[in-house]
C-alpha cells in the first residue's frame, strides 16, 4: 500500500494502486465494477467524447498555452490521444498543460499491457512510459516534448480538486460510472471544477446521468446533450458562464543573485521566452554556499506525511525530472542512506516508509546498509536509492547556459536598492529583505563549514550516508564531510574546532578515525527560517523572493523556480495549493495576526 496525506492528523489514509483486468478484451477495474473505456474503442472514444467534445483541435489554435484537467487519469489514454492530437496539429498552442488527478494509478508495467492494446499510440506511450511517476502520493510533474507538452499527475484522491491551482480551458470529466463510483460526480466536485475554469471553458463527460447535469447546471454552466459514443446515445457538453481571465504583462525579469535559486529561475523563465537580467555581486555565479564541492540531494520521510516530507517529495521528483535535460551537469543518483540515531528514530522510520514503493525509499538493517554503502555502517536506516550528491556549481553553470541569448549577466557589482523592473526576483538569501522587507519575517544567518577529506585517508562509502552529518563519495578524489551548524556565527575563515566537529560526525556515520592534519574545507553561509521551509512567491506587486533554502538549496531550487514561473505566467501550479501557501513569503505576517487574535 501506498500512502495520502493524512486528512484529521495521524497516519495518512492507504492508496492502491489499480490492478489491470480484462473484460471481454477491455480494460476493467474489478475494484469498481466498470470498465475504463467504451467497448467501441478507447481512442475513439477519447477523441469523440474529450476531444471533439471540447472543440479540439481547434480551440488551441495559435494560442501561447492551453490548459486542459481531467478528474480520472486511469492508464492516461485520453492524455495519449490528446497529445498525439497535439503533435500532428501545425497549428497547435505552444504549451499544452494537462492536468490529472489519479486515486489508483497503474504501475509501469500494466500500464504497458493496457497500452499495447493501441498501436497507433505507441510513440507517445513508450515517451510517457520512460517518464512513468513513481507510485508516490502528491504532484508530479512531466516535461514531454521539449518541455512544451507538461504532464502534471495529482496521485490523490479526487477531493484535492479543491486545492489545486489552475485555470483549465477545457475539461474532461471521466471516471467510473456514477452508479460505480458516486464520489467522482458530486455536487461539490462539480462546484472545484468550476472554480478551477477559465473563461468560456468547455466541459464533455459521456454520462448524461441526470445528477451530473444538474450539478453542472448550479455551478454555472450551460450544459446540451449531444450524440455519444459506440452504445452511449448521448454524452453532454457545457460551457462556462463565468471563469478566471489571465493576466498578461510584459516578460522581463530581474534576477539578485546567481546561485542555486537565482539560476534556477532564470532557466525556468527563459525556457518560457522570458527576458531575464541577473545580477550577481561577484564576479562569476555560484562563489556563496552554491559554490561548495558537492552536496547531497535526497526527500525526507515522516510517519505522518508531513508538510516538510510532502514538499521535499516533490522537490526532489521534479529536479530528477529536470536535471537530465541539462548538459554538463556532475551529479550521481548513487543512492542516499539516512542512519538511524537512536532506537526511537529507526521505529519512525519504518513507520514512516511502510507500504512505500522501494524504488522511493525503503527501511534497510544495518547488514543491507552496509552493503548499500560498501563500507561497515553503525546503524540500519532509510534508503534513497535515486538520490545521491550533485556538484552546485556545475548546476548552477548548466542552468545559465540553458537560458542562452534571453539572459544578460551583470557580474561583479552589489545591488543596493530594488531595481525597476516589471518583475524583480530576490534570490539573494539573507541579503533579500535588505532589498524589500518581508512583514514579520525573523530570518537567522547560518555558518556552515564543510570538510574535505581525501579519498585515500579514509574507506569511502559508495553511497552518501547521513546521520547527523553528512559523507559524500569521492568527488573530484575528495569526501566532503559536514556540515559544522553555527548560528549567527560571521567567521568566513575555516577553523580547527569546525574541522575537529566534522571528524566527530564522520566517525558517527562511517565509525571511521581521521588525524587531524592538514585538511582542507570551506565555509559558507545560509539563511534559515523558523519554520525551516524557503520563502517562494510574491512579496508585494512586481516582487518576488526565493531565498532561505537553508541547507536544502539542491532540494528547493528547481521546483521553487517552477512555482514562481507558473504565478507569473498563469499555469498551473506544480504543487497543491496548501503547499505553495505554506512556502508564501505572507505566511509569516499571517501566523502574527492569528497570534494576536489568540492573544
Amino acid at each position: 500500500m501506498i500512502y495520502l496525506k493524512p486528512h484529521n492528523g495521524g497516519m495518512p489514509a492507504p492508496l492502491a494502486p489499480a490492478r489491470l483486468a480484462f473484460k471481454d478484451g477491455v480494460p476493467y477495474s474489478e475494484a469498481f465494477g466498470d470498465v475504463y473505456h467504451s467497448a467501441a474503442g478507447g481512442p475513439g472514444q477519447a477523441e469523440h467524447v474529450f476531444l471533439r467534445g471540447n472543440g479540439l483541435p481547434q480551440r488551441w489554435t495559435a494560442r501561447r498555452r492551453f490548459v486542459i484537467l481531467e478528474t480520472g487519469f486511469g492508464a492516461g489514454l485520453n492524455f495519449l490521444v490528446t497529445w498525439q492530437a497535439w503533435r500532428r496539429d501545425p497549428r497547435r498552442c505552444e504549451r499544452l498543460h494537462f492536468v490529472a488527478v489519479e486515486k489508483h494509478p497503474f504501475t509501469l508495467p500494466d500500464a504497458k499491457e493496457f497500452h499495447s492494446s493501441y498501436p497507433g499510440l505507441q510513440d507517445e506511450a513508450a515517451a510517457l512510459h520512460a517518464r512513468w511517476p513513481l507510485l508516490v502520493p502528491g504532484a508530479q510533474r512531466l516535461e514531454l516534448d521539449g518541455g512544451r507538452v507538461v504532464l502534471t499527475l495529482h496521485l490523490a484522491d479526487i477531493k484535492v480538486l479543491r486545492d489545486l491551482r489552475l485555470a483549465a480551458d477545457a475539461v474532461y470529466l471521466d471516471g467510473f460510472s456514477p452508479g460505480k463510483n458516486p464520489d467522482m460526480w458530486t455536487p461539490a466536485l462539480m462546484r472545484s471544477v468550476s472554480r478551477l475554469c477559465a473563461a468560456e471553458a468547455t466541459v464533455a463527460t459521456w454520462t448524461v446521468a441526470a445528477p451530473v447535469r444538474e450539478a453542472l447546471e448550479r455551478t454555472g454552466f450551460a450544459v446540451e446533450k449531444r450524440p455519444g459514443y459506440g452504445h452511449k446515445r448521448e454524452m453532454l457538453v457545457a460551457r462556462s458562464a463565468r471563469g478566471k481571465t489571465v493576466s498578461s504583462f510584459e516578460r522581463r525579469a530581474v534576477v539578485i543573485g546567481a546561485g542555486l535559486a537565482g539560476a534556477a529561475v532564470c532557466e525556468r523563465l527563459c525556457a518560457r521566452g522570458w527576458e531575464v537580467e541577473l545580477h550577481e555581486r561577484h564576479a562569476e555565479p555560484a562563489q556563496e554556499a552554491s559554490g561548495n564541492h558537492a552536496g547531497t540531494f535526497h526527500p525526507l520521510a515522516t510517519p505522518d506525511d508531513s508538510v516538510m516530507a510532502r514538499i521535499t517529495r516533490s522537490a526532489c521528483l521534479y529536479s530528477q525530472q529536470r536535471w537530465p535535460f541539462l548538459e554538463n551537469l556532475r551529479w550521481d543518483p548513487c543512492g542516499v542512506l539516512q542512519l538511524a540515531r537512536t532506537a526511537k528514530e529507526e521505529s519512525s522510520q519504518q513507520r514512516a516508509v511502510a507500504g512505500w514503493p522501494s524504488e522511493y525509499a525503503q527501511y534497510v538493517t544495518r547488514a543491507e546498509a552496509a552493503a548499500h554503502a560498501g563500507v561497515p555502517v553503525p546503524a540500519g536506516g532509510l534508503w534513497f536509492p535515486h538520490s545521491g550528491w550533485i556538484q552546485p556549481q556545475s548546476l548552477v553553470r548548466a542552468q545559465l547556459a540553458a537560458c542562452g541569448s534571453l539572459l544578460k549577466k551583470n557580474f561583479g557589482r552589489k545591488v543596493e536598492k530594488l531595481p525597476q523592473a516589471p518583475i524583480v526576483i530576490l534570490a539573494n538569501s539573507a541579503e533579500a529583505p535588505k532589498l524589500h522587507p518581508v512583514p514579520h519575517l525573523r530570518l537567522r544567518r547560518v555558518r556552515g563549514q564543510l570538510t574535505h577529506v581525501p579519498q585515500a585517508r579514509i574507506e569511502p562509502p559508495h553511497a552518501v550516508v547521513l546521520r547527523g552529518g553528512m559523507v559524500l563519495p569521492p568527488v573530484g578524489g575528495v569526501c566532503v564531510v559536514g556540515a559544522s551548524y553555527d548560528l549567527d556565527d560571521d567567521d568566513p575563515a575555516p577553523r580547527e574546532d569546525s574541522h575537529a566537529g566534522n571528524l566527530e560526525r564522520l566517525e558517527y556515520v562511517l565509525s571511521q578515525k581521521v588525524e587531524r592534519t592538514a585538511l582542507a574545507g570551506r565555509v559558507a553561509f545560509r539563511a534559515v527560517t523558523p519554520d525551516r521551509l524557503p520563502v517562494v512567491g510574491k512579496i508585494a506587486e512586481g516582487v518576488y523572493g526565493a531565498f532561505a533554502y537553508g541547507s536544502r538549496g539542491l532540494v528547493w531550487a528547481a521546483l521553487a523556480a517552477e512555482l514562481i514561473a507558473c504565478e507569473l505566467e498563469g499555469e498551473p501550479l506544480p504543487v497543491e495549493g496548501a503547499l505553495a501557501e505554506a512556502l508564501h513569503p505572507s505566511r509569516f505576517a499571517r501566523r502574527a495576526s492569528a497570534r494576536l487574535r489568540q492573544a
